[in-house]
């Protein structure tokens, strides 16, 4: 298994804990909204929306994948963190284990806030895995 890790961060003139809420909170009803051309629903499996909760994202038809399930493995609303991880899905997990994600928002002193997004890749075998590959595959999801 070969481990690969990025990360990111973003500027919004959102207040945090509104962000947190919004992007975290109501992923569900937000996102295929927001992305109804990628995202034709996402369902919750298992759980209430905290820890432990399995969500499956069901994309559209003709794009690269089907669908993915997640695990929250952390939510925290007082640090305003969210530890999640892709468990299941078509293609995609060929070729790694689990990819696991940690966001952060924090307050900036505009009343606006900074995400940070640290994402980390557990691939299957050999399979090498780079940066750039990282960007093209987001690029495409956007």
């Amino acid at each position: 298994m070969v481990v690969f890790k990025l990360s990111d961060e973003y500027n919004s003139p959102i207040p945090a804990a509104r962000f947190f809420r919004a992007l975290i909170g109501d992923f569900h009803n937000l996102i295929p909204k927001l992305m109804p051309e990628a995202i034709e629903s996402i369902d919750i499996v298992q759980g209430d929306g905290g820890a432990g909760t399995i969500m499956q994202i069901n994309f559209t038809e003709g794009g690269e994948l089907s669908f993915i399930k997640s695990r929250v493995d952390v939510l925290d609303e007082e640090t305003l963190t969210c530890v999640y991880r892709l468990i299941e899905g078509s293609q995609l997990m060929e070729k790694f284990e689990s990819i696991a994600y940690e966001v952060n928002f924090e307050p900036t002193p505009d009343g606006g806030s900074k995400s940070r997004i640290a994402s980390t890749y557990y691939t299957k075998g050999d399979f090498q895995l780079n940066e750039e590959e990282i960007k093209a595959g987001r690029e495409r999801e956007a």
